[in-house]
């Protein structure tokens, strides 16, 4: 197969298709959100949830839009921004010169398109090519030769202050090989893939959430408080770029690259001088060959007009310099045979298949697991064992199984109808995509289960907080939900941490659970789509919970604010064996089964009310439940169903909808006049 790291010939404008007229606006608008939330998910909390790809495309998607649809273009699009806001955890520090991101290109057309605006205005120019390190942007500030402050790019004007942090990344000079007045210098701080893997392991040991991806490693190391984390995380650093200088003149970006070497600073790794684009472009081949050999991780490579007088003439537009562009590689894919696969549970029941694979050399790793997402995305590709696929990866983000080049199976992978943890039955609801296990006792799901049944809303036992529930099922004493009801004080006692008064505390909460309202003990069981509003609702219809577990969809249908999907769902749970079971069992160590009647009167009913703010003496769930209580129902949102907003402080935009809707707006005073 033809290697695709190189540039795509045929690359082809297929991502703004021919949207009608009344609805350009509306995919503009969710675009833009989009990419937003995403943009903040990788530059601030360095966890980014899909792939730079997919983002990379619904950028250059919305870019296009905008430029086709100019009168919908605002000044503050996600096209216009640069990198991510300034973090409050460090000092702000305002760049002088500021830090431009770089325009993407994904085509030689585009690459040509480039050198031809480029010549245009200077007729004649060289280039460097240089790899784009995949890693976090910073400043570096030196004064009569000697560090003084480190800064990351923030959004380009406004950075965040991390000197302390920087000055233990081995490779930052602390002072320059020469006594430069002043020198401001960019850099990419980066995690090499052998500190990732060491970090990585060392974040399984001790239990803690592993980084994705060396990117997100860097970032989030560089953003620690203690400088001694930081240290201990093997982070380096590219030099690429002077910014500022003083007492010297430098005329040229290879020149710049060269110097910045005799100062000290560990530069760009490798970078090419060439005097035409033809010559550039090979360059760009030459490094998507090697990219998945090299002991750090790169999303492109970049070209930037060597002269800088050349530079100065082209300028800048708002967010990119003129003079530079840069290449972001495709998703590298290689074809292997599908050797097996494997079905896992997760904590909330879903089932995720994954395929098992020959092993295969992709994007610098070797790889031999991918995701193959759900029935649906396996039906589409028509996959089955032993086929030839063809496999994804883009940057460290979980490879993918692309499509079948050869049908070596004489049918198309099915789920069972069964849970591979617990042999339980599984469902697939109506417009879900999802396979999942509804077994309140499955074993995968049990700690989530267990979590979950002890939570304040639902039977609210305290003392058994996730981690000693997960203390106690290591233990061996819970295995089923019921088993909380047969806690021994004595065992509790004798384990590491706890002590007889603790345990005795601990039995006393379970036992005052027995007593608690059958809309709690709903609500506990973890029933998908019933919260605890739906609890309520069902316990006051139905009065119990053997009334409850005989109830058809037709029932429950009947309950105002009880939909399909609820009904469905309650009536899908207690068809399972081990709901049964559970229920049976909770019933034998005296768990109550009926709903207690908590109405006061009915000076309130068939009332609509909606909170906001802070109210002078009552908590919100407690004027929920006196609204409740006197036969009122209460909504999250403003509509014209609302009968009353009862506000407090800081009421927000509740308020101005209900006087834009004539919603009467009461206070705490006026509503407990209506229910004396």
């Amino acid at each position: 197969m033809e290697n695709n790291n190189n540039i795509n010939e045929n690359f082809t404008e297929t991502l703004v298709e021919n949207i009608p007229a009344n609805e350009v606006e509306s995919v503009i608008d969710n675009l833009r959100k989009t990419l937003s939330y995403h943009s903040d998910r990788y530059y601030n909390d360095d966890s980014p949830e899909i792939e730079d790809y997919e983002y990379d495309m619904m950028m250059r998607r919305l870019k296009m839009l905008e430029e086709k649809y100019p009168q919908y273009d605002v000044p503050d699009s996600p096209t216009k921004r640069v990198g991510g806001k300034a973090d409050n955890t460090f000092e702000s520090v305002e760049h002088i010169v500021r830090m431009e991101s770089l325009q993407d290109a994904f085509s030689v057309g585009e690459i040509m398109d480039f050198e031809k605006r480029v010549t245009d205005e200077v007729k004649k120019a060289d280039f460097v090519v240089e790899p784009k390190i995949d890693g976090l942007s910073v400043s570096l500030e030196y004064r009569d030769g000697v560090f003084v402050r480190g800064s990351t790019r923030g959004n380009g004007d406004v950075g965040e202050d991390v000197t302390s942090n920087l000055r233990v990344i081995h490779n930052i000079p602390l002072k320059l090989k020469k006594n430069i007045p002043f020198i401001e210098v960019r850099g990419e701080v980066y995690m090499p893939k052998r500190s990732f893997d060491r970090v990585v392991d060392r974040q399984i040991i001790n239990g803690e959430k592993p980084f994705k991806n060396p990117r997100n490693a860097a970032a989030g190391s560089l953003r620690q408080k203690d400088s001694s984390v930081v240290f201990g995380r093997g982070l380096d650093i590219f030099v690429f770029n002077i910014q500022r200088i003083e007492g010297y003149d430098i005329n040229s970006h290879k020149q710049s690259l060269d110097f910045l070497k005799e100062l000290g600073f560990n530069t760009i790794p490798f970078y090419t001088k060439v005097d035409n684009i033809t010559l550039a472009l090979e360059e760009i081949n030459r490094i998507g060959e090697v990219r998945g050999e090299l002991e750090f991780d790169i999303d492109g490579a970049v070209i930037k007009v060597d002269s800088f007088a050349q530079r100065e003439r082209l300028g800048s537009t708002a967010k990119y310099p003129k003079w530079a562009i840069a290449f972001k590689y495709p998703p590298e894919e290689k074809q292997t045979r599908l050797v097996d696969i494997e079905i896992a549970v997760g904590r909330t029941g879903v089932l995720t298949p994954t395929a098992v694979l020959e092993s295969v050399h992709l994007a610098g790793t070797t790889v031999s697991r991918a995701t193959l997402h759900n029935q649906d995305f396996i039906n589409e590709k028509g996959i089955g064992i032993g086929d030839t696929v063809t496999v994804r990866k883009a940057g460290d983000i979980i490879p993918e199984v692309l499509c079948v080049n050869e049908h070596r199976s004489d049918s198309v992978f099915k789920f069972s109808n069964t849970c591979p943890s617990c042999g339980e039955r599984v469902i697939r609801e109506n417009g879900e995509s999802t396979i999942r296990c509804i077994n309140p006792e499955c074993p995968a799901q049990l700690l989530r289960n267990l979590i979950h049944f002890c939570s304040r809303d639902a039977m609210d036992i305290e003392g058994l907080g996730p981690a000693v529930i997960e203390t106690f099922v290591n233990e061996g004493m819970i295995k089923k939900t019921y088993d909380i009801y047969t806690l021994d004080p004595y065992k509790i006692a004798s384990l590491d941490g706890f002590k007889e008064t603790s345990a005795g505390n601990i039995i006393k909460s379970v036992e005052k659970s027995k007593d608690n309202d059958l809309a709690n003990l709903i609500f506990a069981l973890g029933i998908r789509h019933v919260g605890a509003k739906a609890g309520k609702l069902l316990a006051g219809r139905f009065k119990s919970m053997d009334a409850l577990m005989s109830a058809s969809v037709g029932d429950i249908l009947q309950i105002d604010g009880c939909g399909e999907i609820i009904a469905r769902s309650v009536v899908n749970y207690f068809s399972s064996e081990s709901a049964r079971e559970l229920i049976s069992k909770l019933k034998e160590y005296g768990v109550n089964m009926e709903s207690v009647d908590t109405s006061q009167g009915n000076q309130l009913e068939g009332k609509v009310f909606v909170l906001t703010g802070t109210l002078p003496t009552l908590k919100r769930s407690e004027a929920s439940a006196l609204i409740e209580s006197f036969g009122g129902k209460t909504s999250s949102s403003v509509s014209k169903k609302t009968d009353y907003v009862l506000a407090g402080e800081n009421g927000g935009s509740k308020l101005d909808k209900a006087q834009s809707l004539g919603i009467e707006i009461i206070d705490e005073e006026t509503f407990m006049g209506m229910i004396k």
